[in-house]
């Protein structure tokens, strides 16, 4: 591979090459290391080779899975639920048989297939903007499919066909499940790939110093992302190199096209526009091939969630609209049944347990059983949270003692990781979680959520800052993203984002991610600290 390295005009450098991509085997997907870094006035010029035409095909071989294994459950589910519910022959009530065959609900089932198969693709489920991360790609699976009954019950009634009933009613929710649960294992199995470097959008970063750093850094944190760091452009002043050493400098802002062909990257990230302008990034934009390389956007505002934005176009400027939290009295309502009939459904199931470890607690270390700790909830008032006892009875008493030696917190939350006042059977119940079940009766009385921010305690709150008050908008939650993205692990800033996202972006579909999250964590723990 040989490089040209010429001035341009101003004060920029520009980086014009002739790249000849050579096909590696020995280079990943997705690997960000070089083999040298050849240093020019320009900045850093990564040695190595662009990735092969084989590497960028991902998205297409992903999307192609998806797409089996959605045929193969919902055909699966729906010729399932004929045979086992009505029998292979059973016909349809129709008040005029138009054609032979077409009163079979063996052709009904076909139909069905066909159309959920459709509703999936143009609601866009596969799309690589959604699979991986987030709650929209069930969100759009949900919405499809609830789109495609409510379709086949208005022909129905329309035509006057009497399909059964219980026919439909196991059909959706069972395949919904399934195709849900699918898409879950699909994760688990790229998100192993993508911490391997595979699988993931080759990012190139096109902006400021400071922007791409943050964006890199950002982008790293959240590897099943799927977004890889191949590069940077930053302006020529600013190119006294960056603080992360490992974003190789491909040049300046105006040599982004010959920088993708020498990194390989499919994806063009623009942290910044202050030294781009709209005529450029139009000229990035055109310059990238249709359909296999893309064009980010990264705003400065973080933490918003895709519901609150929308884009509306104003004489061909797109104009980003977020909108402000708004919990209405609907939201507030769907939340409540949530939380009753949930909390109702797991304590009936769970209620042997409760009475185990009721009677261990009480055997080792004796009474009180339940440990009733003030915490703060909504709106800043305060109600008595329930969990069991898991420390010595006296351990409140002890805490000003162990003050200097926490090893696992943060600057307001004290946490211990071999705090000497939990009991034997309190360290197993806090490994499993199995300490905040009765949590589940501060949720059926109204005081907490099933998922929610972190329940804080009065010395905590006194030391917030005035934004942090803004989690006292919702009841605090038995779980949240604090406890299935690091519990212990997490700084202050880190745990009071995670919080604010989640009051400022709540969904249905979100709670049941994080509540699905939580049971997978608490059967698998890897942080015994609580």
């Amino acid at each position: 591979m040989t490089t040209e390295v010429t001035r341009g005009s101003g004060a920029e450098e520009v980086v014009n090459g002739v790249v000849e991509t050579v096909a590696m085997g020995a280079h990943r997907a997705a690997s960000t290391d070089f083999p040298a870094i050849v240093r020019t006035d320009t900045g850093s010029i990564p040695s190595g080779m662009a990735m092969p035409n084989a590497a960028r095909n991902w998205r297409q071989r992903y999307s192609r899975a998806l797409r089996i294994t959605d045929f193969i459950v919902i055909a699966g589910v729906v010729f399932g639920t004929q045979l086992g519910w009505l029998g292979v022959h059973t016909q349809l009530a129709m008040p005029v048989q138009t054609w032979p065959g077409a009163s079979s609900y063996t052709l009904l089932s076909c139909v069905i297939v066909v159309a959920w198969m459709i509703a999936l693709a143009v609601a866009d489920t596969r799309s690589s903007r959604v699979i991986g991360v987030g709650s929209d790609e069930y969100q759009r699976i949900f919405n499809s499919s609830v789109m495609v009954f409510g379709l086949i019950a208005i022909a129905a009634f329309l035509l006057k066909i009497e399909a059964s009933r219980g026919y439909l009613l196991i059909t959706l929710p069972v395949g919904l499940l399934l195709l849900i649960a699918g898409r879950a294992l699909w994760r688990v199995w790229l998100r192993r790939k993508r911490k391997r470097g595979e699988y993931s959008a080759r990012v190139l970063l096109v902006g400021s110093e400071r922007s791409v750093e943050h964006t890199a850094a950002e982008l790293r944190r959240s590897k099943g992302a799927g977004y890889v760091v191949a590069g940077a452009c930053i302006p020529a002043r600013e190119m006294g190199g960056l603080t992360g050493a490992d974003i190789p400098v491909i040049g300046g802002v105006n040599s982004v096209e010959s920088a993708l062909k020498l990194t390989g990257a499919d994806t063009v990230v623009i942290t910044s526009t202050d030294q781009l302008g709209p005529q450029r990034v139009k000229q990035i934009s055109w310059a990238l091939e249709a359909g296999k390389q893309h064009l980010v956007l990264a705003p400065s505002i973080t933490d918003i969630a895709g519901p609150r934005i929308h884009t509306r176009p104003v004489s061909g400027l797109p104009l980003m609209h977020v909108e402000t939290p708004n919990f209405s009295p609907a939201q507030r309502f769907v939340k409540r049944m949530m939380d009753l009939f949930g909390s109702l459904l797991i304590l009936l199931l769970l209620s042997p347990v409760l009475l185990v470890i009721s009677l261990l607690v009480m055997i080792t270390s004796g009474r009180p059983v339940i440990y009733k700790q003030p915490r703060i909830g909504r709106h800043g008032r305060e109600f008595r949270m329930w969990k069991f006892r898991s420390m010595i009875p006296d351990a409140e008493s002890k805490l000003q003692s162990l003050l200097d030696m926490q090893d696992s917190g943060n600057t307001v939350q004290f946490k211990m990781m071999n705090d000497p006042r939990i009991t034997p059977v309190g360290r197993v119940l806090r490994k499993y979680s199995l300490d905040e079940l009765p949590q589940l009766f501060n949720v059926l009385g109204g005081s907490m959520s099933l998922v929610g921010p972190r329940p804080p305690i009065q010395r905590e709150v006194e030391q917030y800052e005035d934004h942090v008050h803004r989690r006292f908008l919702v009841k605090p939650g038995m779980t949240g993203l604090w406890q299935v993205s690091g519990r212990s692990s997490l700084s202050w800033d880190d745990s009071v984002r995670l919080d604010l996202s989640y009051v400022e972006n709540w969904s249905v579909v979100s709670d049941v991610v994080i509540l699905f999250k939580t049971f997978k964590a608490a059967l698998v723990p890897g942080d015994t600290t609580s």
